[in-house]
């Protein structure tokens, strides 16, 4: 059974992600042969849009395969999750900049990897089952795959609060953050894939409905007020200075971060301001992920979650307040002839 299901139907390119028990993780084949369809189609006069959807209802695709590239981490192998980062950054560019019209339909878990190909299109439908979110510090990583590109543009400092907490986003607040821009009732799915067969984008208007209401716009003068300290440190400083239940739910969850991954990602979104380009925000990223399996949390983030499951990572910092600026600086710091580029190899 093909992980990634690339075809041409009427005037549309098709692609599925199909490996639904594994929640549609994106690994290294499914990546290239996700890219390869993009770039074959790009130019191809028999398709007018492209359709990117997933079997099952549990997932659109919950992220990358993160146990795979710590696997090959721990054989000596970290050249191989840099390779897979290098090439996937440049797809989700890809997407982001596609010539034609590309509508994802997401459903379920949509995460890391996963917000890396549904969110960048250019036709970003959810369904009322969509729980889009960026949990990367929970592993010792960082939002990436464009993902810090996604959330400097978020209203207020709602970058800074879903970037760090990783909280999931339904469909109202995930349309409301920028993650997606319609709501269309999943029962409606096939039908609205079969009228977009025939090229025409246009159809996609008269299956838009609004979306089951959300929280994230009546949370956004709480996330503001909290959110906008120049370090991650000031932010949970912050909170604490604050007896509301969001002030304490939210240290419940930052509790369970890394505090070098949410120190990072802070300084990310600063940096990128509020217009970034998505070329600078994946050149940034990468200069994490690539140096991630060897100096930040990673390995260890990924242990706890996914391998021994203990839940217990050991951090390399016991509080934000331990982690330095230039601890920060280091991992974000020019990677010289590495440095992440967007073009194609021959």
């Amino acid at each position: 059974m093909e992980d990634l299901i690339c075809r041409i139907e009427g005037r549309a390119g098709r692609i599925t992600f199909n490996r639904p028990a594994a929640l549609n993780a994106l690994n290294a084949p499914m990546c290239a042969a996700l890219d390869d369809a993009l770039r074959g189609w790009a130019t191809d006069p028999a398709v007018d849009l492209v359709i990117i959807d997933a079997a099952g209802d549990r997932a659109f695709c919950a992220g990358g395969d993160v146990a795979a590239i710590y696997r090959q981490a721990k054989a000596g192998n970290t050249a191989e999750g840099q390779a897979f980062w290098h090439r996937e950054y440049r797809m989700n560019l890809r997407i982001a900049s596609y010539p034609k019209p590309i509508v994802s339909l997401m459903q379920g878990f949509t995460m890391g990897g996963g917000v890396g190909v549904g969110c960048h299109a250019s036709h970003r439908i959810v369904g009322e089952t969509a729980q889009i979110a960026m949990p990367e510090c929970l592993i010792g990583l960082v939002p990436d795959v464009g993902g810090t590109f996604l959330l400097a543009r978020s209203p207020g400092r709602l970058g800074e609060y879903l970037g760090t907490t990783g909280n999931r986003m339904g469909p109202a607040d995930a349309i409301f953050a920028g993650f997606a821009d319609h709501f269309v009732p999943m029962s409606d799915w096939s039908e609205l894939i079969l009228a977009l067969s025939d090229g025409d984008i246009n159809h996609l208007g008269r299956f838009l409905k609004t979306p089951p209401e959300g929280e994230l716009h009546t949370l956004l003068p709480q996330i503001d007020a909290h959110f906008g300290g120049e370090t991650y440190a000031d932010i949970l400083r912050s909170l604490r200075r604050d007896s509301s239940d969001f002030a304490t739910r939210t240290q419940e969850t930052l509790a369970r971060m890394s505090p070098l991954s949410a120190s990072v990602t802070v300084e990310m979104l600063h940096r990128l301001g509020d217009t970034p380009y998505m070329d600078q925000a994946l050149a940034l990223e990468y200069r994490f992920t690539f140096r991630a399996q060897e100096e930040s949390d990673l390995l260890e983030g990924i242990r706890a979650a996914l391998i021994d499951k203990d839940r217990r990572p050991k951090w390399r910092h016991a509080r934000a307040e331990d982690v330095s600026g230039l601890d920060v600086s280091r991992l974000l710091m020019p990677l010289g002839a590495k440095e992440w580029t967007a073009e194609d190899p021959e």
